[in-house]
């Protein structure tokens, strides 16, 4: 071993050590120079050791004064108890420090262009400067604790899964482009002109073919890659769990799933998720919740009004009633009457109600024609529609919605699709302004602001204080599933029925009448699944079809013709022809479960090497020109 390369980590010396001599390799995260001493936080991605140049050494104490910020070191010295009262408790070498007796600098560096020193009340760099020098960012100490628990979350995965029998299987990442959804990435062939590779979306196609091949139970920790409009939880690469089973029913699978869901917050969070989780039907989550993702942290369900609509004298709500839409609405308990915490004023006035307002910016966002409402004022309805109803048709609406003095009512009558989506969104919307729930990690930024008093006080009067660690609880986790979706929905832009998940899933087996009238299409409902946490989507599957005739209706309801299905998709239908078993399986959205167990709500912070918003790599200039030789090897003529 060289004479520079470390003994130790920076995060292993305790009291134990004191006496001994180590080396110590790592970073130069900060330096306080005094009078007779200087003092260097040294940190690696195990922790952080304060090393101290004392000035009797004179070529050394110089030397230490001279350090940078982020210059490479190699430190050897004696362990040595800190001085009483200077003991830190925030970090775990807080007992011991490291008397310098020699330095090697391994490699200087300039003054960096953002500082990777993390200060509670610093702000963070933009983060398109942070991709650029991703390589500085990823030295953050919350980012190295964030991808060391991913880690942690692919390992639980892998322990439990081996655990259950299952197989890690690799599947190709160059395959043929069968559209379906999102946009491919496409590879042209080199020694194929003309032809070109696509990019996985997902192994779908693959994990039923090892169904078929017999490997009855698969997962693989996958890349996946799709070319579609990015936001804060979506990337144009990602990882997911990818898990299929053969002679299964759908029981099993959530079965499986609920019991890895829990290990994996066990073993990565420390919280106790109790199992069966909750299920909704896709019907129910939509029409009391607005979303086939419903976030049950609180309430503000949706409920019906369409009978009661019908009664009144408003126009608006009769016709669309008429047209065949619904009439539904809100009761924001407490809304009328509730004030902002900071000026004092109502948080929902009348201003914030009517056209223009806040709430029906948020409704017409998603094509509704505007927001009725009105509020409880005592035993009084009030409001923008209060004049349209009788005595006897509030009095109803006060029953259906549970009504007290001091609620604030909202209405939307409309298309059923548009009626869901802007209540929905509403609900959201509400939630949020209200604090009706709050995320573990606001409420572990509060507890350690308030530790931190503590641990201040304490040094004050030159007292010991030991911070209480921040663990969330299971209330803060709101698991369930979404069942019973239905299996296709209709293309108004296209004029046709598209899978509402993929074409491979299988219909109710009592829904398999109505695959052959196509007016009866909308009564299918499919054999899929989505688990549902916190108002996300983690997880979606479904039980396949395993039958080629039905998987060729499918594709027929789809507006394949036969020789297209054949051209795209010969090789599963050849297969499902080949003895396949009944299988389903479900894929889990990993960066999207490591970014909720992390406590952010950017799944670019749980990425080591990110996308930009843009679907751009800042740091390496990716996507980029090529050469042109290379694109005349390749056949492509760029227009």
């Amino acid at each position: 071993m060289a004479e520079w390369q470390r003994t130790h980590t920076c995060g292993a010396l305790r009291a134990e050590h004191v006496g001994q001599t180590v080396t110590l390799n790592g970073w130069v995260l900060i330096t306080r120079t005094y009078g007779n001493q200087v003092f260097v936080d040294l940190r690696d991605r195990y922790g952080l050791t304060q090393v101290v140049f004392e000035s009797d050494a004179v070529d050394l104490f110089r030397e230490g004064k001279e350090l940078g910020r982020e210059w490479v070191v190699s430190i050897t010295g004696l362990v040595r108890n800190r001085v009483a009262g200077a003991e830190r408790t925030d970090i775990a070498t807080g007992t011991i420090e490291v008397e310098a007796k020699t330095l090697r600098v391994l490699n200087a560096c300039p003054p960096l262009p953002f500082s990777v020193t993390e200060f509670p009340d610093e702000e963070l760099p933009n983060e398109d400067l942070r991709l650029q020098y991703r390589y500085l960012d990823l030295r953050r100490r919350s980012i190295q604790r964030v991808l060391t628990q991913r880690h942690k979350v692919c390992k639980t995965i892998r322990d439990y899964m081996d655990a259950k029998n299952f197989l890690e299987i690799e599947t190709p990442l160059l395959g043929k482009s069968t559209p379906e959804g999102a946009r491919d990435y496409l590879v042209p062939s080199r020694v194929f002109n003309g032809e070109f590779f696509a990019l996985p979306q997902s192994p779908q196609l693959y994990k039923q073919l090892l169904m078929i091949s017999g490997y009855d139970r698969y997962f693989q920790i996958a890349r996946c890659l799709r070319d579609e409009d990015l936001r804060a939880d979506r990337q144009p690469e990602f990882t997911q769990l990818d898990v299929e089973m053969s002679f299964v029913e759908r029981e099993d699978i959530l079965s499986i799933m609920e019991e890895l869901s829990a290990d994996i917050f066990d073993k990565c969070l420390g919280v106790k998720i109790p199992t069966p989780f909750p299920r909704l039907s896709y019907a129910e989550a939509m029409s009391k919740y607005g979303s086939d993702k419903p976030d049950l942290r609180f309430g503000l369900e949706i409920v019906d009004i369409g009978d009661i609509a019908k009664e009144s004298e408003f126009t608006v709500f009769k016709a669309a009633l008429e047209a065949g839409g619904v009439a539904r609405a809100i009761n924001v308990k407490g809304g009328a009457s509730i004030q902002d915490p900071k000026t004092k004023a109502p948080l929902f006035s009348n201003t914030a109600l009517k056209p223009g307002g806040e709430l029906p910016k948020v409704a017409e966002t998603y094509k509704a024609k505007g927001l009725a409402w009105m509020k409880a004022e005592g035993d009084k309805l009030t409001g923008s529609i209060e004049k349209f109803f009788s005595d006897d048709l509030k009095a109803k609406l006060k029953e259906r919605l549970g009504v007290q003095p001091g609620d604030l009512l909202l209405f939307i009558a409309d298309k059923e699709s548009i009626v869901c989506d802007a209540l929905g969104a509403l609900r959201i919307h509400l939630a949020s302004k209200m604090k009706l729930y709050r995320n573990w990690w606001d409420e572990k930024a509060d507890h350690d602001e308030a530790e931190k008093k503590k641990v201040d006080a304490a040094k004050k009067k030159k007292e010991t204080y030991t911070p209480v660690v921040f663990q969330p609880r299971p209330e803060h986790f709101n698991f369930l599933w979404v069942l019973d979706f239905p299996m296709f929905g209709w293309d108004e832009e296209e004029k046709k029925f598209a899978a509402m998940h993929h074409p491979f899933t299988a219909p109710m087996d009592e829904d398999l009448q109505f695959l052959a009238q196509d007016a009866d299409l909308g009564k299918v409902r499919a054999k899929a699944y989505d688990m549902v946490l916190n108002g996300y989507e983690v997880g979606g599957g479904s039980i396949r079809i395993h039958r080629q005739d039905v998987q060729s209706r499918v594709f027929q309801i789809l507006g394949m013709e036969a020789e297209d299905a054949q051209a795209r998709f010969g090789f599963l239908l050849d297969a499902l022809k080949s003895g396949a078993p009944p299988h389903g399986g479900i894929a889990l959205g990993l960066d999207r479960w490591c970014m909720i167990l992390a406590g952010t709500t950017n799944i670019r912070d749980v990425i080591a090497f990110p996308k930009n918003q843009r679907a751009r790599d800042l740091m390496t200039g990716a996507p980029a020109t090529v050469d042109a030789r290379q694109l005349k090897e390749l056949g492509v003529k760029l227009s």
